[in-house]
């Protein structure tokens, strides 16, 4: 009988999501109010110690353990999640940017052909349909909308300007497609079982992710859409704000780092544009949510380190098949 394994699923590399999106918000925070600069790098640092450790963890499983990773690949939610291990690839040229630009230039070619592959293979196989749509979760923004606004932001980030809005576009143009259907899906089918509510915190992202996209690749005073973009973000916010009595009836878990990306780009996104001469609402309220923010991901990182002191990180793997009788 075959002893069942712990694996690292694939959605935790939504960590290193967060943690470059929080270490990108400091690094405008350290420019435009002059906080140490320090503190931004040191996030950056633990983010690629933090992509090395699951990138090795990853590979691990596809090697040791394939079949738990065909499994993932295949399953209608968790297949989403894998695009994440490219992407996260793509943001080592955000941290690695200012450092080593041979190095991030590697990162954002091999993340982004591996993204753009999965992404294709991935959301063309459900373009086949017989789906349930009960499998449809914000997961689905993963592999053709987040997955390439993130390439975005690391073309815009070395400078390779013409590319990084191509990939904008197809995020854009993706989430427009999607945002209706997932929104259809929450309204009108069952509830979400409590352990994908925390995939609620996903909905967040494609708007505050779209606008750091759109600032990345372009310059001079943001214009009146992105400021838009950024205002629904903050209404999704408080969407989610209302509904948290809801989602955490499921206790914590590393899924909850699925609102981690889209609350760092709000953040970053509102620094950004009050860098860039914007006043107002959104300079007004760039303290705040930078404040916020930083607490946010406080409860995130801190609730991680205790699931890992109590040996609770990683998920219960299934349970064996029982062995057939002699």
């Amino acid at each position: 009988m075959t002893q069942p394994v712990r694996t690292v699923p694939a959605g935790f590399f939504g960590m290193i999501l967060g943690l470059v999106g929080l270490g990108s918000s400091w690094r405008v925070a350290a420019r435009l109010w002059g906080l140490p600069p320090d503190i931004g790098e040191a996030i950056m640092a633990v983010a690629f110690v933090v992509w090395l450790i699951l990138t090795a963890a990853f590979w691990y499983k596809w090697i040791a353990h394939r079949a738990a990773a065909l499994e993932e690949i295949h399953h209608p939610i968790n297949c989403c999640f894998v695009g994440l291990a490219p992407s996260s690839t793509v943001l080592m040229a955000v941290v690695l940017a200012p450092h080593f630009h041979a190095l991030a230039v590697i990162a954002l070619i091999g993340g982004a052909i591996g993204q753009v592959a999965f992404g294709v293979w991935r959301f063309g196989g459900m373009l086949e349909g017989d789906r349930d749509v009960s499998t449809t979760t914000p997961v689905i923004y993963l592999p053709s909308v987040a997955g390439n606004f993130i390439i975005a932001i690391g073309a815009g980030t070395l400078g390779f300007t013409s590319w990084g809005i191509l990939f904008f576009g197809v995020g854009l143009f993706s989430w427009f497609a999607l945002e209706s259907i997932v929104v259809f899906r929450l309204l009108n089918v069952a509830s979400l079982a409590p352990p994908l509510r925390p995939t609620i915190g996903i909905q967040l992202a494609p708007p505050v992710v779209a606008v750091v996209a759109f600032l990345a690749n372009t310059q001079g005073h943001p214009e009146l859409l992105t400021q838009a973009a950024w205002g629904y973000g903050l209404v999704q916010l408080l969407l989610v704000l209302r509904l948290f009595f809801w989602i955490t009836k499921q206790p914590f878990a590393p899924s909850y780092w699925a609102f981690s990306f889209g609350i760092t780009a709000l953040s970053t996104g509102a620094l950004a544009m009050t860098e860039r001469g914007v006043t107002g609402a959104i300079a007004q309220m760039a303290p705040v949510v930078f404040v916020f923010t930083n607490v946010v991901m406080a409860v995130l990182i801190v609730g991680t380190l205790v699931r890992i002191a109590q040996g609770k990180l990683l998920p219960s793997p299934p349970p064996a098949a029982a062995a057939s009788p002699a």
